[in-house]
């Protein structure tokens, strides 16, 4: 299954852009990347059937391994493509939050964009991981 990260606003040279490059290597098929203009623009096609996780604060907080499961159960479904979308300062359009299949949250905590992008990519990098049975993440 493709995971891709679709995000608001461009991330230019910076250390998460080199964390958020590292992790999306390391994952197979390698993640894919959009940006997005802060407002406006096309959200991509998805590949069908796809699901939609819109990262928001009043979402769900996912442990690494529940992350991992939910994934693995919508590729186990035939789902081609998950697509995980961070939005602006100001959040996500409310019809974008209707249409999604997952809310995530990353906690109470508000976080910058461009580490929030930078901890996705860590997250369905470890999600792999645990559904490969790897020893990168270390359960407790």
């Amino acid at each position: 299954m493709r995971l891709h990260i679709v995000a608001r606003g461009k991330i230019g040279r910076s250390a998460e852009a080199e964390l958020v490059e590292r992790y999306a290597r390391r994952c197979r098929p390698p993640l894919k990347l959009t940006e997005l203009p802060e407002s406006g623009g096309r959200l991509p096609e998805p590949s069908a059937p796809v699901r939609m996780v819109v990262l928001d604060e009043r979402g769900t907080a996912f442990g690494s391994e529940a992350l991992a499961a939910k994934l693995s159960a919508w590729r186990d479904e035939g789902v081609r493509e998950t697509q995980f979308h961070i939005g602006a300062a100001d959040g996500h359009p409310e019809e974008l939050r209707r249409s999604a299949d997952l809310l995530l949250s990353f906690g109470a905590a508000t976080w910058p964009h461009l580490l929030v992008r930078a901890m996705l990519a860590e997250q369905l990098y470890r999600a792999e991981t645990i559904i490969a049975g790897h020893p990168y993440h270390r359960a407790g």
